[in-house]
């Protein structure tokens, strides 16, 4: 039988463990009663950013994107797309840059949207620009487990 899973909360930033043997789908948070994952990116600050690629057992996609960025905002729908498809066997959060520029900074961000796969705290792959919805479940597909 597979071990107990650590989550972080996408809506009050709260570390839940999760029973071996419980869908990821149904799981609630344990301090705010939220689903645990909801189909949907979650917007991040430094903060919460760093709780969620620390502390979380699954992988963690991060949208680096910015407003201004045409690009970005092209891509939000397959970001979106992906998201339904692939929770909760990865978490889906999007980090404004403007917004948050010392993480954008840490992780050499250059060119958005930048899309980075973190696990256990560590990158696991890293892609600079836009991409179509198939595309993207295509290429994050390999790193779900």
């Amino acid at each position: 039988m597979s071990e107990a899973q650590m989550i972080v909360c996408p809506h009050c930033g709260s570390t839940n463990r999760v029973a071996a043997g419980k869908p990821l789908a149904e799981a609630k948070c344990g301090k705010c009663h939220e689903m645990l994952f909801d189909g949907h990116p979650a917007a991040v600050d430094a903060a919460r950013f760093d709780r969620q690629i620390n502390r979380s057992d699954v992988p963690v996609v991060v949208d680096f994107w910015a407003d201004w960025c045409g690009p970005c905002h092209m891509m939000a729908p397959s970001f979106e797309a992906a998201a339904r498809e692939l929770e909760p066997r990865m978490r889906f959060l999007k980090l404004d840059t403007e917004a948050e520029p010392q993480v954008a900074a840490r992780y050499d961000i250059r060119g958005i949207p930048n899309l980075i796969v973190f696990h256990k705290g560590s990158i696991v792959t890293q892609r600079a620009g836009a991409l179509d919805a198939r595309s993207l479940i295509a290429w994050l597909s390999q790193y779900a487990p």
